[in-house]
């Protein structure tokens, strides 16, 4: 007869409900770190459907001392494939020039001790015998000078989205770059406009508000360069080939491309199908639709806030990326009132007529100085449906800094523009499958969102700072930022420690800094033509519209990646 194992004592009443308690707060406290941390990126890219690019390549450049060989490193995410006419943007696009030690001795020769850069990247599109051509542009922080060897110069950027308009291989070739430098001396002054003789002229690469000092560098792609500067090759439409430098371009990718519906000259017997002759299309903005207006808050000054003759309004949207979680959360359109300053003259520039405007700008949203709140909703993992509301809260007021600078030779210009705002992140609250999860009034990040300042001597503190550039030529439409009409601007913050999250004892944290908060979080907005209060223009046959009937913005933005 066998005997029976004594049965486990069981334990009492009370103290398995404590332990159903400590269990319920450990399960709601990793599912509300979660929530709140996967609600910043509510959608990724599958890393199945990407590729990731990175080329070097042999460049020259001419420099006041000559010509002399760069080695330039362009990095960016493309889809593994593309339908036909399905437009797509490349992401995490940056582009690394090594200048060599004497284009360093060339710099310092001129006064200067720090540069800022700015490049535009001539790349060619190809699909099948057409071609077109997309600038790719980027912006830096300034860099001091080395005391030896090369320089390293990281610029990121906007790059226009591209759509193959046939069935074939979509290929990106690098092309001719040119390197905007602003040129700061050690003390923070200017050490002179310098241009170099290129043969193709300079033009103006305005920096901080400390210095005008200004060179372009035009480089050129080297004759032995690696696949005539391959980039990429992304398959488009049925029976297309593999990704990634797989399948050769068909034609020199780098040339200038046909207008957009143009028929591109035919090479032998090749015979290519009408639809394959089609120039794929390079869009300037990422394809998007812009929000209804029922849809967004109202954008227009009331008696608490009552408008001057400078006074402004626009409407702002875009991204901001979660470094550590590798995703991006998006910024609904947003009010700014602003008030535009006076322009005053700039520091003395032989080659250039300069102007420095100071503006100011608050958001708007009932009565509030803060964004709408914005929702995130997904399905994390096998876990319930889950939503969470946030918002951006102004701690002071935002300062718009911007520097033009007119040539006087061909009457160009430049407009830098610096955003200094700051913002901290207040998470309002979650959902988990419909319950509401309660993580206190104050669950905020404890300082605004930090960027390094080109300028911290005269602009100290916690904020984000934001950058845009604008070019205008004659008789051209302007492109990149400015004030009045809009358009992008891009920065990079350091997201803050989080403070006051979590109630009844559980603090969230410590698990919300750890999984969030770091540096190197590109922020990516953009701004809508602004509509000027005390000379609106209102839309007709021969004007777009700036202004609704009740003095709002007229145009509401689409955000980009």
């Amino acid at each position: 007869m066998k005997a029976k194992p004594a049965a486990a004592p069981r334990p009492s009443r009370a103290r398995a409900r404590a332990r159903a308690r400590a269990r319920a707060r450990a399960r709601s406290t990793s599912i509300a770190a979660f929530v709140v941390l996967a609600a910043l990126v509510p959608t990724t890219a599958s890393a199945s459907g990407t590729q990731e690019v990175e080329a070097e390549l042999p460049y020259v450049c001419a420099l006041p001392s000559g010509q002399l060989p760069a080695t330039v490193r362009v990095a960016a995410e493309f889809p593994a494939r593309a339908e036909v006419g399905e437009a797509f943007t490349p992401s995490g696009v940056t582009t690394t020039v090594e200048l060599p030690e004497e284009a360093v001795a060339d710099l310092a020769g001129r006064g200067a001790a720090e540069v800022r850069a700015a490049t535009r990247l001539d790349v060619g599109v190809a699909q099948n015998a057409a071609t077109a051509r997309a600038a790719w542009r980027g912006g830096a922080e300034p860099v001091a000078l080395p005391e030896s060897g090369p320089l390293t110069l990281v610029t990121r950027g906007d790059v226009p989205s591209v759509a193959g308009r046939g069935d074939g291989d979509l290929t990106f070739s690098a092309g001719s770059l040119a390197i905007d430098l602003t040129l700061a001396a050690a003390d923070g002054t200017a050490p002179g406009t310098a241009t170099a003789d290129s043969g193709s002229g300079s033009e103006s690469g305005s920096g901080s508000n400390s210095g005008s000092g200004s060179l372009t560098v035009d480089c050129t792609l080297a004759e032995d360069a690696p696949g005539q500067g391959l980039l990429a090759t992304v398959p488009v439409g049925a029976g297309t080939g593999t990704p990634s430098g797989s399948a050769s371009p068909t034609g020199p990718a780098g040339t200038p491309g046909a207008p957009d519906d143009a028929q591109p000259d035919g090479g032998g017997d090749r015979q290519p199908e009408r639809q394959s002759e089609r120039s794929p299309k390079v869009l300037e903005n990422t394809p998007g639709t812009a929000p209804d207006r029922d849809d967004v808050p109202p954008c227009r000054y009331d008696e608490q806030h009552p408008p001057t003759d400078v006074s402004l309004n626009a409407y702002v949207t875009g991204y901001a990326n979660v470094k550590k979680l590798k995703g991006a959360a998006y910024l609904p359109p947003s009010c700014v009132l602003i008030e535009q300053g006076v322009p005053v003259p700039g520091p003395p520039d032989p080659n250039y007529l300069i102007f420095d405007t100071v503006s100011y700008a608050n958001f708007h949203y009932q009565e509030r100085r803060q964004t709408p709140p914005f929702e995130a909703t997904f399905l994390s993992f096998d876990f319930a449906p889950v939503k969470a509301t946030m918002v951006l809260e102004q701690t002071d007021t935002m300062r718009i800094d911007s520097r033009m600078k007119m040539s006087m030779t061909d009457f160009s210009t430049t407009t830098d523009t610096y955003v200094r705002a700051p913002l901290v992140l207040h998470v309002l609250d979650l959902e988990v499958n419909g319950t509401p999860l309660d993580v206190g009034s104050e669950c905020r990040t404890e300082t605004s969102l930090v960027s390094e300042d080109p300028d911290p001597a005269n602009f100290p503190g916690d904020h984000l700072v934001l950058y845009g550039r604008g070019e205008l030529l004659i008789g051209q439409p302007a492109t990149g930022y400015l004030l009045l009409s809009g358009g992008v601007l891009a920065g990079e913050a350091t997201i803050p420690a989080f403070t006051g999250c979590g109630t009844d004892g559980e603090d969230l944290d410590r698990l919300l800094t750890a999984s969030v908060s770091g540096p190197g979080n590109l922020i990516k907005q953009v701004q809508g033509q602004t509509c000027a209060i005390a000379a609106p223009v209102f839309p007709s046959p021969t004007n777009e519209g700036q202004c609704t009937e009740d003095l709002q913005p007229y145009e509401i933005p689409v955000a980009e990646h």
